[in-house]
């Protein structure tokens, strides 16, 4: 079977870049991968939760933003572009990834788990893009591990990432804990609104989007 030469390009720019000697500082720090570009509602959570920590969305290899942390976002599909994953997974890490977001739907949802096993020792967070898939993707055998969130849950998978990512950079770290400590200040808020408002006007303002 042929590869079609669209999707031969995109793997031979994956291996070129996994050829270049490039700083560590200009090439993205985390990848988002789905199996369907079906499942970016659900995996935009991944986008939106890097953005807030600081990240910066990496469209081109060669011309990184002015961001110390960055992302790359591809369509990668385990059952109808096998060989895209397999150079994917297998040059994540020395195209300088350090933690890769997988995500995919379906009762077989085999896209984490594969990246996961041809990626290793590059940790994979798995995605379930849909509440069928939760099987699928946490169903690794011991001895090869993958980390996985509910179904849907990408945002968490990002923080995941940053945590991980946070351990060997303080600012990042920084971030983490700061982000961490306005959802704690407005839990805070909430509980004393409540008590003074009261539940009936409370439930209005809510009613009200206030």
């Amino acid at each position: 079977m042929t590869t079609p030469p669209p999707l031969r390009a995109l793997m031979d720019e994956l291996e070129s870049q996994a050829e270049a000697d490039r700083d560590p500082a200009t090439t993205p720090d985390v990848g988002v991968i789905m199996g369907s570009d079906s499942d970016l509602p659900v995996m935009s959570g991944a986008h939106d939760a890097l953005v807030e920590l600081g990240f910066a969305e990496q469209t081109d290899y060669d011309d990184p933003p002015d961001a110390r942390f960055t992302f790359e976002t591809y369509v990668v599909s385990a059952h109808r572009t096998p060989e895209l994953m397999d150079v994917y997974a297998r040059t994540a890490e020395d195209r300088g990834l350090e933690v890769v977001i997988a995500g995919a739907g379906g009762k077989s949802a085999d896209l984490p788990n594969m990246t996961a096993s041809l990626a290793y020792p590059l940790p994979v967070i798995g995605v379930p893009v849909q509440e069928k898939s939760v099987d699928s993707v946490i169903g690794m055998p011991t001895g090869a591990p993958i980390v996985a969130v509910d179904a849907g849950k990408s945002y968490n998978a990002a923080l995941s990432a940053a945590q991980i990512l946070a351990r060997s950079h303080d600012d990042l770290r920084e971030r983490l804990v700061e982000r961490h400590e306005d959802l704690k200040a407005g839990v805070a808020d909430d509980s004393r609104r409540l008590h003074e408002l009261g539940t009936p006007a409370y439930l209005e303002e809510m009613d009200r989007g206030e």
